[in-house]
């Protein structure tokens, strides 16, 4: 499922207009996005748990020259799901 898609499903689930469902889907995907830069986390209680990790720097090897590389350290955004939501896919 694509943006486009999930702003119809919940246009039509909720009964909004496709305008307003794309806009809705927009302002949760900006404030999550946001959040987790801000260093925040989301959790939505059943459904899962946003969150960001620290990736420490390391060393890799380019598969194709075989030459080591240093992969820098990064910010990872992780997510793990709730219980409820494990149960449902899992029926």
């Amino acid at each position: 499922m694509n943006k486009n898609e999930l702003s119809s499903a919940v246009a039509e689930k909720a009964g909004l207009s496709k305008a307003d469902a794309a806009s809705a889907v927009e302002a949760v995907l900006e404030t999550v996005t946001q959040t987790l830069k801000d260093g925040g986390e989301i959790r939505l209680i059943g459904f899962g748990t946003f969150a960001v990790t620290r990736r420490k720097a390391s060393k890799g090897r380019n598969p194709s020259t075989g030459a080591a590389i240093d992969i820098p350290a990064s910010n990872q955004a992780k997510f793990k799901p709730g219980k409820a939501l494990k149960d449902a896919i899992n029926q």
